[in-house]
């Protein structure tokens, strides 16, 4: 074979394999969740209660809201756990956890919140797929999966006589801050649950990856905190989307940027680099109206979790840093208590 053929034939295999790339999707299969409940069970206090409900697989946004039905389902379990204040009905607070998973730091939030008289839900999406972890990788459980899972456990709420329903706030830390901060987009909530939407966003350190200009997020009450010095996940997109919403005319969004803080900075550590996370300070994204989401400066769809793993290859930085800042917290806690009492119970 000809040199000049072996090569028009190795550009038709590389045409073919982009091809591929580029229109394939991310799929998953059904992850059985008996042996997470048999430990989740084991572990429940007399004042909680599992509840179980079913969801779906979607790797982005446009598997929401183009493709859902094509979406594998998958069920997930939530732990309901009520104040020791008696109450005929509670408003409540769904609580997300990061990419490492759920840490004392989160609970203390949660328990602050029951002290004040409000159910909190730690929603499980991570057991409920067999993930310990997404440091690093960002692809075994994705944002657009738990946000799927949020809009779920809201209607499994819904259910309950004694949850108030039009008084759920959501919140997250990092991974789970995005899934606070993007369950605020109008297309979405209305594709899930068009009769029910969260009374208030609480999100903290989220990766602000948002095309403020064309997307629509929710009139209900947004606050941002993220640290200054955060090079997992920049505070700089977060100003620019609260600025942004703002010049749109939304005035229920507000974010706080505490100085000299890194990324959870609420957490009791020390400063400590995470040498296999990605670090998108110098990488911009951006999410379209249809649910992929781009780097800014080439537009290069992450759209399937290869493409996502080439795209922050070529864009994203690794080894940010992370750790507790005592100011910041203390600021923190009070800020999270006030925004919560001030939209769920006043």
């Amino acid at each position: 074979m000809k040199l000049k053929d072996r090569f028009y034939i190795l550009l038709v295999l590389v045409g073919m394999v982009l091809t591929y790339a580029l229109l394939s999707r991310t799929t998953y299969s059904e992850v059985d969740i008996t042996a997470a409940l048999v430990e989740a069970n084991a572990n429940l206090k007399e004042n909680q209660e599992i509840l179980v409900f079913d969801s779906k697989n979607p790797f982005n946004f446009r598997d929401i809201l183009r493709d859902l039905d094509q979406v594998s389902n998958q069920q997930v379990y939530a732990v309901l756990t009520y104040p020791e204040e008696k109450k005929v009905s509670y408003p409540a607070v769904i609580g997300v956890a990061g990419s490492l998973g759920w840490s004392d730091h989160h609970r203390g939030y949660l328990q602050r919140y029951r002290d004040m008289g409000i159910a909190t839900v730690t929603l499980h999406s991570f057991s409920s797929r067999g993930v310990k972890s997404t440091v690093g990788e960002q692809v075994s459980a994705t944002v657009a999966m738990i946000v799927h899972d949020s809009y779920m456990l809201l209607s499994a709420l819904n259910s309950k006589e004694n949850i108030d329903i039009d008084n759920v706030a959501i919140t997250g830390w990092s991974l789970g801050g995005g899934v606070a901060l993007f369950s605020a987009w109008e297309d979405v909530q209305e594709r899930l649950t068009p009769d029910l939407k969260f009374a208030a966003h609480l999100t903290i350190y989220p990766p602000c990856i948002a095309n403020v200009d064309k997307l629509n997020f929710s009139d209900a009450p947004i606050h941002i905190l993220i640290g200054e010095s955060d090079n997992w996940v920049p505070a700089q997109p977060c100003v620019e989307l609260i600025s942004g919403l703002s010049d749109k005319g939304k005035k229920n969004a507000d974010i706080t940027v505490f100085p000299d803080s890194h990324h959870s900075f609420d957490r009791n550590s020390e400063l400590k680099v995470v040498d296999h996370a990605y670090s998108l300070t110098d990488c911009r994204l951006v999410l379209d109206t249809d649910g992929t989401v781009r780097t800014e400066d080439f537009n290069f769809p992450l759209s399937n979790s290869f493409l996502q793993k080439l795209g922050l290859y070529f864009c994203a930085d690794r080894g940010p840093t992370m750790g507790g800042n005592k100011e910041a917290a203390l600021q923190a806690k009070g800020i999270s208590m006030n925004f919560i009492k001030k939209h769920l119970l006043d």
